[in-house]
């Protein structure tokens, strides 16, 4: 049985006093695997926060070099790491940070080919990409592999994060909505700007980031409130913060109507 030695003990000691995470929610964090798509800017403040709290094994997904324009925001990265690769550069920042956690290197680009190969190793996936192809490939491998997707995406001021369990159904009966519930189609190439078109606020990334930390920490210990069915969305040019809820969607081609019993 896993055992929090006397190190993790003072390590994880203000997390082990907090009543919804204590010893038990500790050792949970310890034995999980989380795969974080991306160590960029959502990926670097989540991978911290993931190393941290103490998860067990950390798998990085990223087939990107540290270059000196992701310095502005993708804090896990420093001016010596540029031209390494961002999963070695993030693994020696992750092993300084707490030793007792094992990082996994994927220096590769999920796709369709190996998502699914790359998810079922993991318990739970956050998804820190920064275009709606893998978003959407990732998604779709996590409803077939039954893996827990935490995913968000960031603009120039703005952000969304939600939680996807399409492989489950509601209190109700009804199944809990899917990637594409909440967005049937990828807008048009071109139409949104990317981060080196339009920039993006660096800061923006770090707490977003964190943001997907606590979501994927509480889905782990299991207490609060989820963000299954729920996106929430931030706009820190004005500090505003809201959530909408989204549900399942009949005719998505996952688990809806078209795709026949049970999504097949």
């Amino acid at each position: 049985m896993t055992e929090l030695n006397g190190e993790e003990i003072e390590r994880y000691a203000r997390h082990i006093v907090l009543h919804d995470i204590g010893g038990p929610g500790q050792l949970k964090l310890k034995e999980a695997k989380v795969l974080v798509i991306g160590a960029g800017g959502l990926g670097a403040p989540l991978l911290q926060y993931l190393a941290a709290a103490g998860v067990g094994t950390i798998g990085i997904v990223d087939d990107d070099m540290v270059s000196l324009s992701n310095l502005q925001r993708q804090v896990l990265h420093g001016t010596p790491d540029i031209g390494r690769r961002k999963v070695d550069s993030a693994a020696d920042a992750l092993a300084r940070l707490n030793p007792h956690v094992k990082v996994l290197c994927h220096a590769l680009r999920i796709d369709e080919n190996n998502a699914r190969t790359l998810i079922e190793d993991y318990d739970i996936i956050a998804d820190g990409s920064d275009n709606f192809a893998t978003r959407y490939c990732v998604s779709d491998a996590c409803f077939f592999a039954k893996r827990p997707l935490v995913t968000a995406a960031v603009g120039i001021f703005d952000a969304s994060l939600t939680t996807l369990r399409p492989f489950e159904t509601a209190g109700d009966g009804v199944p809990n909505p899917t990637y594409r519930c909440l967005f049937p189609e990828a807008p048009p190439p071109g139409s949104i700007p990317t981060c080196a078109e339009a920039g993006v606020l660096g800061a923006l990334t770090g707490m977003v980031g964190a943001m997907m930390a606590l979501e994927i920490i509480r889905e782990i210990v299991g207490f609060g409130t989820g963000l299954v069915g729920r996106l929430m969305l931030m706009d820190t040019r004005d500090m505003r913060f809201q959530t909408l809820n989204y549900v399942w969607d009949p005719e998505n081609p996952l688990s809806g109507k078209p795709a026949g019993p049970a999504g097949a």
